[in-house]
């Protein structure tokens, strides 16, 4: 299952940084950012639950870049 997410995020790098942090949790098949357009395309593993895969993706997106958002 595949979803998209509008973010909230300062800079390409930073847009980078929360692509790399959301690709390392679990339960998430691959992620991409599009800083330009401002939105977190995700792909999640068979059988995951979205709502709380999002939930982790949050966590780790804020440990490596404190002021993003992901709307879920």
């Amino acid at each position: 299952m595949k979803k998209t997410y509008k973010i909230d995020v300062d800079c390409a790098n930073c847009a980078n940084k929360m692509e790399n942090a959301a690709k390392n949790t679990e339960g998430v098949k691959d992620a991409s950012v599009n800083f330009m357009m401002l939105k977190m395309n995700v792909e999640f593993e068979e059988g995951a639950d979205p709502k709380e895969v999002m939930k982790k993706v949050l966590k780790n997106c804020k440990r490596v870049e404190s002021d993003c958002e992901i709307f879920l």
